[in-house]
């Protein structure tokens, strides 16, 4: 109270004193635009300021006001379009974890047409729209997501690359994701769906090539890529002479041979398996003397009992050759049955038929086998010697029928009657 007074007198004072001002001297003020002219008082002219001031600012200020309403509409509006986005969004995910696809591409599409960011959205309606065959709606969407999101062209090929290999166009899914490679040379998934594309395509030499990417980016494991690789260069060998022309030449097939083997990586001319079928297909390519070659090239890097047996199986157009350099590695390996069986298998070719029983027996007396069996009993039979034949032949069936039950049998050459009642 003691303010408004003290106010309220200051304002008198003042007033009093302007008041005085006024009567001593109220000025002279001369406006004059053209032919027009205003004269009035210094005080009248200050009035009228201060009056002209009062309502341009009362103007002033109803004109932001009334700009104030649509504003704050706008932003209403902009926060309902959003939290209906938001739950839409949640919505048609739901239905699309739930297998709901119709329910799901309608809530994420009307969702992606309220959102600022809609690209997740389009995603999903058109994984949803694709479960339910819907290609063309699918490929929309994926469009819509294109021109809502440019930068995003990563994310949105890995959808449609996923959904072409669901539909089986396995040749555009490859060509669309070896643009993603250029566009994102380390990405781990699309890296995956381009190896699994090559797979549908039979295109080993492309999974050749891109074989270095999945083992420095590791996108499988260690074990997963030792296979590949296997199952790779088992294709490529084979590919190698299937796809030479009937008319081709020995020397031609075998030069294709020879470069796909030596373009495999180290460890893969080191697998057993593989190892036999590029013997096979060297003698196939009309070179069993090459392939003799690397067979004892290999053996001489590293013992392997089992290509010690596939040398005895192989046939270099020099059976004596052979046997001298089988019979060579006894020094290292006489306790070897595999050796024994090659030995017994090469004198045969060279006609040494008791050598080749001795060596026979030998691999049998290290270590039972059922080729060595057959192989006895084959030449036995064939030399006269039936009982002891069919002896050894016995005994070889018993190695691999080990676990039959025992059961009375007739005694052999007697011949019984049937009753048939």
């Amino acid at each position: 109270m003691k303010r408004f007074f003290i106010i309220l007198l200051i304002l008198l004072l003042a007033g009093a004193w302007l008041g005085q001002l006024m009567v001593q001297d109220p000025g002279y003020v001369l406006l004059a635009y053209k032919q027009t002219t205003i004269e009035t008082s210094l005080w009248v002219l200050l009035l009228m300021a201060i009056v002209a001031f009062a309502i341009l600012h009362t103007l002033f200020n109803l004109i932001s006001r009334a700009r104030v309403p649509a504003r704050r509409m706008r932003d209403w509006r902009s926060r309902r379009n959003h939290r209906i986005a938001q739950n839409k969004t949640l919505k048609g995910l739901m239905a699309l974890s739930e297998g709901n696809w119709w329910k799901a591409q309608r809530q994420l599409t009307q969702a992606a047409e309220r959102s600022e960011q809609p690209l997740i959205n389009y995603l999903a309606a058109a994984k949803a729209a694709h479960e339910q065959g819907n290609a063309n709606d699918a490929d929309q969407l994926l469009q819509k997501a294109r021109e809502a999101t440019p930068r995003a062209e990563v994310a949105i090929g890995i959808v449609q690359a996923q959904i072409q290999l669901a539909r089986g166009q396995n040749e555009p899914a490859l060509a669309t994701l070896l643009h993603l490679k250029r566009l994102a040379p380390k990405h781990s998934y699309v890296l995956k769906l381009l190896k699994e594309s090559y797979l549908r395509l039979n295109d080993w030499a492309g999974l050749n090539q891109l074989l270095p990417d999945l083992k420095r980016h590791q996108v499988l494991p260690g074990e997963q890529i030792r296979e590949l690789e296997t199952r790779i260069a088992h294709h490529l060998l084979q590919q190698s002479l299937s796809s030479q022309p009937a008319e081709a030449d020995s020397k031609t097939r075998l030069q294709a041979v020879a470069h796909t083997w030596q373009s495999l990586p180290a460890n893969c001319t080191h697998d057993q398996k593989l190892i036999e079928e590029y013997i096979e297909l060297m003698v196939q390519a009309g070179s069993p003397e090459d392939a003799e070659k690397i067979l004892r090239e290999q053996l001489r890097k590293g013992w392997d009992d089992y290509l010690v047996e596939l040398y005895g199986r192989l046939d270099g157009g020099e059976p004596h050759k052979q046997l001298e350099v089988a019979k060579g590695w006894l020094k290292k390996h006489d306790d070897s049955p595999a050796l024994e069986l090659t030995l017994g298998r090469l004198s045969m070719r060279n006609q040494h038929w008791g050598a080749a029983i001795k060596h026979f027996e030998r691999s049998l007396e290290l270590q039972p086998s059922a080729q060595a069996y057959a192989e006895l009993s084959r030449l036995l039979s064939h030399l006269g010697e039936s009982e002891r034949a069919a002896e050894v032949s016995a005994r070889g069936f018993d190695l691999v029928h080990g676990n039959l039950p025992r059961l009375p049998l007739p005694e052999p050459r007697e011949r019984r009657s049937v009753d048939t009642d």
